[in-house]
């Protein structure tokens, strides 16, 4: 990808990355393990964005 991307896809390649972590532990307690992991995690080999 090139090293100059316009701001509508670094966005939504910024929003990807960050819907792409682990559940905080504090939310884990807070909900006594209710939610301990998310249900869709990407991998950045397997699965592409359609950004």
């Amino acid at each position: 990808m090139s090293r100059n991307k316009p701001l509508g896809r670094k966005l939504r390649l910024a929003k990807a990355y960050k819907q792409n972590r682990r559940v905080p532990l504090w939310a884990v307690t807070k909900t006594s393990r209710g939610v301990r992991f998310k249900h869709k995690p990407r991998h950045w080999r397997r699965n592409s964005l359609k950004v």
